[in-house]
C-alpha cells in the first residue's frame, strides 16, 4: 500500500515572500500622501483630463493644482478681515448681519439669562407706586438748539456710526482708542452718529467738493450760515490748520474743518500729518469722545492715496503714544470707494506688526 503524501497548508503571502528572503510590500501611498496635500491629486489630474484631450499634461500639474487650491481653501482662516488690495472683490456684509453695539456678545449671553432674571424679579417684586397725573400737552419735545448739543457733552449714541455704514475692520490704539474702517456713501455722511465729523476743505472753507457739499445738502441753510459766520470771524484757514463750527441739522455736534496741504507743496508730508494732529486736538478740546474722518487729500489735492493712508495713520498713532490721557475713544475713517478701503484695510493690518 502506497503512503500518502503530507502535503503543507499554502502559507501566507507575506510568509511566502519572507521564505523566498524577499522584502515584505509596502502599503501603497496615494498621489496625494505622497505629495504631501490633502486634496486628491487623482482627481485634479481627471479634471484637467476632461475637455482637454487634445493637450499634453504633465504628471506635475494635477499635484500643483492641488496644492494651490489646498492653499487659498486655507486664505479665509488666515487673512479674517482683510481685503487684499486692487483684489477686485470687496466684503459686501449688510448691516444687519453686524452687532451695532460693541458689547455684542455680553448681549447675547444676557439674553440666554434672561427667565432667570425675570423669576428674580417676579420674587423680589414689589407693589408698584402710583404717580400723579400732570396736565399739560402730551407728544412734544423742547426744540434742541446748537447751544444746547454744546452744554451737553457726550451726548451722542454710542452705539456704532448708524444706519448706512458697515464697518469693516476695527484695531485697538495705544491709550485703547478703537480705530475703525467704515464703507460707506458719501451722501450719508452727514446721517454718522459721531461727535464731530472732519470736513477736508481749503483756505476759503468752501462746500462745493465732496465732503463738504454732502454736509451742506445735510446740515441746510441752517449749517451753511455758520459756517460763513466762522469765516468772517476766523478770516482765511491757513494750510495745516482747523476751524470748529457747530454741526447744524446732523446727527454730529461739530464739524472740524481743515485746510489739507496740497500734494508737491513744501513739506506737504509733515503739513498733512499735522494737519490730523491738529483735528484731534480740536475734538480733544471740545472733550469729544468720537469722530469721523473722510479720506483727507481727496480730489484736488492730489495726494495719492497709499501715501496719505499711511501719513493719516501714522499721525494718529503718533498722537496717542505721545499724548498722557485723551478723551477721544473712537476713530471711524469713513471711506467711499473700493480703492481707498482696500488700501486702508492693507496699512492698518500693517499697525498690529508695528
Amino acid at each position: 500500500m502506497a503512503q500518502s503524501r503530507h502535503i503543507p497548508p499554502p502559507l501566507p503571502p507575506a510568509s511566502r515572500m519572507s521564505a523566498r528572503g524577499g522584502k515584505k510590500k509596502a502599503t501603497k501611498l496615494s498621489r496625494s500622501a505622497r505629495a504631501g496635500v490633502i486634496f486628491p491629486v487623482g482627481r485634479m489630474m481627471r479634471y484637467l483630463r476632461t475637455g482637454t484631450h487634445k493637450y499634453r499634461i504633465g504628471m506635475g500639474a494635477p499635484v500643483y493644482m492641488a496644492a494651490v487650491i489646498e492653499y487659498l481653501a486655507g486664505l479665509p482662516e488666515l487673512l479674517r478681515g482683510v481685503t487684499i488690495s486692487n483684489g477686485g472683490v470687496l466684503p459686501r456684509i449688510h448691516p444687519e448681519l453686524l452687532s451695532k453695539k460693541r458689547g455684542g456678545r455680553v448681549k447675547a449671553d444676557s439674553q440666554t439669562s434672561v427667565p432667570e432674571k425675570q423669576e428674580e424679579r417676579s420674587k423680589s417684586k414689589k407693589p408698584a407706586k402710583s404717580f400723579k397725573k400732570v396736565k399739560g400737552k402730551r407728544g412734544r419735545k423742547p426744540k434742541s438748539t446748537d447751544n444746547d448739543k454744546e452744554s451737553v457733552p457726550n451726548s451722542t449714541v454710542e452705539d456704532g456710526p448708524g444706519d448706512g455704514f458697515t464697518i469693516l475692520s476695527a484695531k485697538s490704539l495705544f491709550l485703547g482708542q478703537k480705530l475703525s474702517l467704515t464703507e460707506s456713501e458719501i451722501s450719508k455722511i452727514g446721517t454718522i452718529k459721531v461727535e464731530a465729523i472732519i470736513n477736508p476743505t481749503n483756505a476759503e472753507m468752501d462746500l462745493k467738493d465732496g465732503v463738504g457739499n454732502a454736509l451742506e445738502k445735510a446740515g441746510g441753510r441752517e449749517f451753511l450760515d455758520a459756517v460763513k459766520e466762522l469765516r468772517k470771524a476766523h478770516g482765511p484757514l491757513e494750510v495745516a490748520s482747523v476751524a470748529v463750527s457747530p454741526a447744524s441739522g446732523m446727527a454730529a455736534r461739530f464739524v472740524i474743518h481743515c485746510n489739507v496741504p496740497q500734494w508737491g507743496s513744501e513739506k506737504c508730508e509733515d503739513q498733512l500729518e499735522k494737519t490730523v494732529k491738529n483735528c484731534l486736538s480740536a475734538a480733544e478740546d471740545k472733550k469729544l469722545k468720537s469722530v469721523a474722518f473722510p479720506s483727507l487729500p481727496a480730489g484736488r489735492n492730489g495726494f495719492p492715496k497709499q501715501t496719505a493712508a499711511q501719513l493719516i495713520l501714522k499721525a494718529i498713532s503718533n498722537h496717542f503714544v505721545s499724548c498722557t490721557s485723551s478723551s477721544l475713544k473712537n476713530i471711524y475713517f469713513v471711506l467711499f470707494d473700493s480703492e481707498s478701503i482696500g488700501i486702508y484695510l492693507q496699512e492698518m493690518a500693517k499697525l498690529d506688526a508695528k
